[in-house]
C-alpha cells in the first residue's frame, strides 16, 4: 500500500494550525494525559488507522505505560488494568467512534459514567479529544498514511 498524497491537514494553508489548537486546549481539560492516549489509542484501532494506531502505543509506551495495558486497550472490558474512569472514557469513546452502529449513538448509561467520572470541563475535553483522533483518523486512512512514516498529525 502507498500512500496517496500527503495529509490534507498539512496541505490546506492554516488547517494544521487549526487542528493542533483545538487538540492542545483539550489536552488542557484535565483529562489524566494516558488516559487521552488510550482514547487515542481505541479510535484508532477501531477506525484501522495504522499510522495512529503506531503513534499512540508509542507514545503510551514513552509516557511509562505498561506493555500490559497498551496490549490491552483492544480489550479493556476483559481485563482487570484499567480505572473505572478509564473503563467511561474508553467506552464513551468506543460509542462517538461508532455513531451508526446503534440507534442511540451514544446511550444515557454510557453517558451517565463518563460523566460521574469526569467533570463538566474534563468531559468537554474527552469528547473534543474523541472528536480530533477521529478526524485524524479518517484522513490518515483516507490519503493512506503509514505507519512509522513522517509525522502527519494524529
Amino acid at each position: 500500500m502507498r500512500e496517496r498524497m500527503g495529509n490534507p491537514a498539512m496541505t490546506v494553508p492554516g488547517a494544521m494550525d487549526g487542528l493542533v489548537a483545538v487538540s492542545t486546549a483539550a489536552r488542557g481539560g484535565g483529562v489524566p494525559p494516558r488516559t487521552l492516549e488510550m482514547v487515542h489509542l481505541r479510535a484508532s484501532q477501531i477506525n484501522g488507522c495504522g499510522y495512529c494506531v503506531d503513534m499512540h502505543a508509542r507514545d503510551l509506551r514513552r509516557g511509562g505505560e505498561t506493555d500490559a495495558r497498551v496490549f490491552a486497550v483492544a480489550a479493556w472490558r476483559d481485563t482487570t488494568y484499567f480505572t473505572d474512569a478509564e473503563r467511561a472514557a474508553l467506552a464513551l469513546t468506543e460509542a462517538v467512534t461508532r455513531l451508526s452502529d446503534r440507534p442511540d449513538a451514544v446511550p444515557d448509561d454510557i453517558w451517565a459514567e463518563a460523566a460521574r467520572h469526569y467533570d463538566q470541563a474534563a468531559l468537554s475535553a474527552l469528547v473534543l479529544s474523541i472528536a480530533m483522533i477521529n478526524l485524524w483518523n479518517r484522513l490518515n486512512v483516507t490519503t493512506r498514511q503509514m505507519a512509522g512514516a513522517v509525522s502527519h498529525g494524529g
